[in-house]
């Protein structure tokens, strides 16, 4: 008896530790192999309770997902009552087979249009979406938004038509029924819009500038101490407004009670629009203000919003019965400050606790989104139309992040790709870099002999993977960085080497040896071109320079048809015409690096780089951008010990000092 119970026990116990051993295998192999080897495992972030209440870090990863906002699911019902969705209500086929062409009726076919009319349909009539075929459109644009859409030819109860509706109010406002048709209506309400089917556009009047637009009037991104850290200018409905100052506890907007009476006994008068975005003296505030409190339950609070956006006066939200404009695609929360109405009374916490760093990201916000998308009336159709066409074509629509990061959405064309390490300002958010290898684009025109020479020092350099007409975005380009030469230069493999280390540290700018200015001439009123300021420039000569192949795109297809067509006739306004788009894109001048020796310049005679025709484009291209997008610079960049009196054995780029 006594030997079986050991037996049993002794089963027992051998079991437990047959059990033990096999639970404790893993961790066992785990310690047994060294830390530096031992595979990295993923984790998730814990879910904290308290999650609403933490600071939002989001990565690239996740702003590049393109998730519903969070209205979708509330507003699903409405859309369904208002009948229309993208699925149901447009035809997307017709765009399919033609692509994405925009065609206007014309406007004697209805009754006189606005002012701001004409400027909307002169936007759209130039850009790369137009088309004057209605038979190869996708896209039809009506001119106006005051007549019978019945009378027109294509009306098709308003399918894959777009109606601009730039005045605030409701459905009744239209005067007809739009049926199918999109409505790119100015501060609408929840209960007309259409959420994924019309687009919300900014209240903007009369005046406002077709193109180019007014710079941005920041003064300083950081207040400074006894600014008023609130403002607002223009009358508010049944709302008082004082603004707070850093030295005055006690300034605060004030809510009136239900018969209008505040403790100030003073009750403001409806909402006005005002005429112009110009500054007054009641204007001033607002950029002197770190915060610009917009009207609640106002139709007109987008117009106060642009008058926030152009002061980098960081808007201060308190509505929720208005979609704010291009909220599809726009991250207010990056921008703004939206608090429900019913915590008013939580303003000045909010604000007074938000950290210097969290306000100067605010107002940088502000000012890429005022520059990007709300400058000029062009760049609100053109935005507009931009996000129709992600609808479209959904699976080469832009991630979220290429909207809200400069140079924004409507200079990253996803026909180029929707990746954002494709582009050149991106890599560092992407945390990747260009490669390390460029290709070199030879403009050889009519010569006697080929330049045998140029393509034997180009092709001695290590980073160079091909040599291949200029600014043309060919398929056979593979290489992120592009050399473009004029068979006349002469470089050294030296310098080439030396401009494309450069160029890595700076993928979004032109990289050069040759270098031009502009200059304003007071007694002739117009803009001047010269080489005579040796320590100041703007433009780097793509004679003989480094750029991202991305630009080749943007000059091929955002490009407006009659600027390509002129640089076609005048092969010499080529160069200054890059700069303007790129310095338009980034803000930023271009980048100077040394040269062995002055770049040959022998001129083609069917194009002769006379002094009055570079003034002349360079003027022709200013009025067309709507202002002066380049910018002067007086750095150059030199390799370690350049002209150093030390021996040339302890320099990398030996080579460029010899003459």
């Amino acid at each position: 008896m006594q030997s079986r119970r050991r037996k049993y026990l002794w089963l027992i116990l051998s079991a437990s530790w047959l059990l033990l051993i096999l639970l404790a295998a893993p961790r066992l192999r785990q310690l047994a192999i060294p830390p530096s080897l031992r595979p990295k495992t993923l984790t998730s972030w814990p879910r904290w309770l308290d999650q609403e209440l933490l600071l939002s870090f989001v990565g690239p990863e996740e702003l590049s997902k393109d998730p519903c906002p969070p209205s979708c699911s509330t507003h699903q019902w409405r859309n369904q009552r208002l009948g229309c969705l993208m699925e149901t209500c447009f035809d997307t086929s017709r765009c399919q087979s033609q692509g994405f062409k925009v065609f206007v009726y014309p406007t004697g076919l209805t009754q006189p249009i606005s002012k701001v009319h004409h400027k909307v349909l002169a936007s759209i009539e130039g850009s790369r979406y137009h088309t004057a075929n209605p038979e190869e459109a996708c896209l039809f644009v009506l001119p106006g938004d005051a007549l019978g859409p019945q009378l027109l030819p294509l009306w098709n109860g308003g399918q894959n038509h777009l109606i601009f509706h730039l005045h605030p109010g409701s459905w009744p406002d239209l005067g007809f029924d739009p049926g199918q048709a999109m409505v790119a209506r100015a501060s609408p309400t929840p209960e007309t819009f259409r959420l994924g089917f019309d687009v919300s556009l900014p209240l903007f009047p009369q005046s406002y500038p077709q193109r180019g637009g007014s710079q941005s009037q920041l003064t300083h991104l950081i207040p400074t101490p006894g600014e008023d850290l609130l403002a607002f200018e223009g009358q508010l409905d049944m709302w008082v407004t004082g603004s707070y100052n850093q030295r005055d506890q006690n300034a605060i907007l004030i809510p009136s009670d239900r018969h209008g009476e505040t403790s100030k006994g003073h009750r403001d008068g409806p909402c006005k629009q005002d005429q112009t975005t110009e500054q007054s003296e009641d204007q001033k505030r607002l950029y002197n203000s770190t915060f610009c409190f917009i009207p609640p339950n106002c139709r007109l609070g987008s117009f106060h919003l642009l008058q926030a956006l152009k002061a980098g006066c960081i808007p201060v939200v308190l509505s929720r019965g208005w979609e704010l404009p291009f909220s599809e695609v726009i991250d207010w929360g990056t921008a703004a400050i939206i608090i429900d109405e019913r915590h008013l009374y939580q303003i000045k916490s909010v604000l007074q606790g938000l950290p210097p760093a969290r306000v100067l990201a605010l107002r940088q916000q502000t000012q890429f989104l005022w520059d990007a998308y709300f400058s000029s009336v062009e760049k609100i159709v053109y935005t507009t139309l931009e996000i129709v066409r992600d609808r479209i074509f959904r699976a080469a629509s832009r991630p979220r992040l290429l909207w809200n990061a400069p140079p924004g959405g409507l200079l990253a064309l996803p026909t180029f790709s929707t990746h954002l390490g494709d582009f050149p300002f991106y890599y560092l958010r992407h945390g990747s870099r260009p490669s390390g290898r460029f290709s070199a684009l030879i403009w050889v025109g009519s010569l006697d002999q080929p330049p045998v020479k140029l393509i034997q020092e180009v092709a001695g350099s290590q980073h160079c993977a091909q040599k291949s007409d200029r600014f043309f975005p060919y398929s056979a380009i593979s290489t992120d960085a592009i050399l473009s030469l004029d068979a006349h230069s002469a470089l050294s493999t030296s310098e080439v080497n030396f401009a494309f280390v450069v160029w890595q540290s700076f993928p979004e700018r032109i990289v050069g040896f040759q270098t031009r200015s502009h200059f304003w001439d007071e007694t002739k009123g117009s803009w001047g071109y010269t080489d005579q300021r040796p320590n100041e420039f703007s433009v780097v000569l793509t004679a003989a320079a480094f750029y991202h192949r991305y630009y080749h795109n943007l000059f091929t297809h955002s490009l407006p048809a009659p600027l390509r067509d002129l640089v076609d006739e005048l092969s010499a306004c080529e160069d200054i015409l890059m700069n303007f788009l790129v310095a338009e894109v980034t803000k930023l001048p271009p980048i100077k690096v040394p040269q062995r020796k002055q770049l040959q310049e022998v001129l083609s005679p069917q194009h002769p780089r006379a002094e009055q025709q570079l003034k002349n484009c360079i003027n022709r291209f200013a009025s067309w951008f709507g202002r002066m997008p380049l910018v002067h610079s007086q750095l150059r960049l030199d390799p370690v010990l350049f002209k150093d009196q030390v021996s040339v054995l302890r320099k990398k780029y030996r080579h460029l000092e010899r003459l």
